[in-house]
């Protein structure tokens, strides 16, 4: 009789899937990733803003806003895994910190994409921009070296097929261009950090320090060095990628018309730092280089907009709009020189497990199917697109895929959304610490020495294991640690946690394999 019961209920659910996908004509999707961007930084979410965004702030007012929505991660790499797989990337070898340019694919073989969903589901696929999840080149840095020969392990493998765009983020190298797998122009020359000599860039004791990846270049390199082409100047790059990305929804726009829709992934390299502003849009804003910088990443944002639209097919194209991780340091400054707020009212920025290191804009445009001017609260992550648009496709994920990952399809449906369905959002800081959002309740689980640079925030000392409880309903800047007042709330809350940790899921399922080895696991778990 049980097998029954679940044998029916089973049956209604790939019924219920088959029905969603019968009623949804499947969309063009187009991912817009940026680099460093605050919640603060869009002026549709922060009206006092001190910077222009209307092409951001026209998805927010064409689509939907998630104000509690999350990037997996307070730093690069882990965000992007995690956003292509629906999976933490903390279960995988990279338990803290982010990857180089060149080395082995932090995404397994024969894992899960969106890319490889949407690929095997008849999309055609492309990525344009940054990658960062590494890649492998022939020979080592500085020996063996030879460009002529394909890399691997990249976007290619991995779902894409097409890809154009830069290794990883500029500070790291190679810095030259790539085509599905191949180097356009080798990276035969090196480079260092030069100093920012625009005047409108900040300069002073806040870390990290404004630089650039200019020319001219060097012959000759050593330690500390990266290679880069001699066709390669940063203030360029956003402009690159807009052209490429624009270029290929014209190429894919009447294969749409005709039933072969495409998903774009257009992770962009700003506002990270270098804040290598386009000649064009410097001195436009009012706060500073960096300003001008998001208004260039605006202007950019809006030409993929633009194309779609002029290509008639912005109607049936689902736009998500968000960003891998909170403001840079430099947050400080935009605050308390030009009265700009980057991470709005949240404590912290890029690398903490505060809500300014992971609470990023989180829009989604569909005009076909969402309502324009919608708005929800429910707390998501960006873990959430894969099994999102599984759903729209009418495809039912496997247990070892999107592990992390809830449907937010009834959300863009304007359906009433019970919070309970999604379950708790992970977060997780560049030094390894945890946090659990489960409702209105989070707790953040800090152990070993913290990644916050204002003397508020608390830094246990190496080993030390650190607890702090707040209500984000009524205090979403973390305030006032109710760890003590709320014991309750605490034992159940790391309870859940650890049961997410050691089921190597958080979705119904039966429980995946994950990475334990080389991780000092917080006590928390060992208890």
């Amino acid at each position: 009789m049980h097998l029954f019961k679940l044998s029916v209920k089973v049956l209604l659910l790939l019924f219920s899937i088959a029905t969603v996908a019968q009623n949804i004509q499947k969309p063009n999707i187009v991912i817009i990733y940026t680099d460093d961007q605050g919640y603060g930084d869009v002026a549709a979410l922060n009206p006092d803003a001190k910077f222009r965004t209307p092409n951001m702030d026209k998805l927010a007012s064409e689509g939907i806003i998630f104000t509690d929505g999350h990037s997996s991660d307070a730093v690069c790499t882990p965000s992007r895994y995690s956003l292509l797989t629906g999976r933490y990337s903390w279960r995988t070898s990279l338990k803290k910190g982010v990857l180089e340019a060149d080395g082995p694919c932090l995404i397994e073989k024969d894992r899960m994409t969106i890319a490889s969903l949407l690929r095997d589901n008849g999309y055609k696929t492309a990525m344009v921009g940054k990658w960062h999840l590494q890649m492998e080149f022939e020979g080592s840095l500085g020996k063996d070296r030879d460009w002529s020969k394909p890399f691997s392990d990249g976007p290619i493998e991995k779902g894409f097929d097409y890809f154009f765009g830069i290794p990883a983020s500029m500070n790291y190298g190679i810095l030259t261009y790539l085509e599905n797998d191949r180097v356009l122009d080798p990276p035969v020359l090196w480079t260092k950090k030069k100093p920012d000599t625009n005047p409108r860039t900040y300069s002073n004791d806040i870390n990290p320090q404004p630089y650039r990846m200019t020319p001219p270049y060097e012959k000759e390199g050593g330690t500390g060095w990266v290679e880069v082409a001699p066709s390669f100047n940063d203030e360029l790059v956003l402009e690159t990628l807009a052209n490429k990305a624009v270029e290929y929804i014209g190429e894919s726009a009447q294969e749409a018309k005709n039933g072969k829709p495409f998903f774009l992934y257009l992770p962009l390299n700003s506002p990270h730092l270098p804040h290598c502003t386009h000649p064009d849009f410097q001195g436009h804003s009012n706060c500073g280089n960096y300003g001008d910088f998001m208004e260039e990443t605006d202007y950019r944002v809006g030409q993929v907009l633009d194309a779609l639209k002029a290509n008639g097919i912005d109607d049936n194209t689902l736009v998500i709009f968000s960003s891998d991780n909170g403001a840079e340091t430099n947050y400080v400054y935009q605050r308390d020189v030009y009265g700009h707020y980057s991470s709005l009212n949240f404590k912290g920025g890029k690398r903490d497990i505060y809500e300014g290191g992971h609470r990023v804009p989180f829009l989604m445009r569909w005009p076909a199917l969402i309502q324009a001017g919608s708005e929800t609260n429910v707390p998501v992550c960006q873990t959430d697109y894969l099994a999102t648009i599984a759903e729209i496709i009418g495809v039912k994920l496997p247990d070892n895929a999107g592990e992390d990952s809830y449907s937010l399809l009834p959300i863009l449906q304007g359906k009433d959304y019970d919070k309970a369905v999604r379950g708790p959002v992970i977060h997780h800081s560049v030094t390894g610490h945890f946090a659990i959002r489960d409702g209105k309740w989070k707790l953040n689980m800090l152990r070993g020495s913290g990644g916050s640079l204002e003397p508020r925030f608390i830094q246990p000392k190496e080993g030390e294991a650190v607890f702090e409880l707040y209500n984000m309903d009524v205090d979403p800047s973390e305030t006032t640690n109710l760890y003590f007042a709320q014991p309750e709330v605490v034992k159940r809350l790391t309870k859940k946690i650890t049961k997410i940790i050691e089921d190597g899921r958080t979705t119904p399922g039966i429980p995946q394999e994950y990475v334990k080895e080389n991780w000092d696991l917080p006590s928390w778990v060992k208890s």
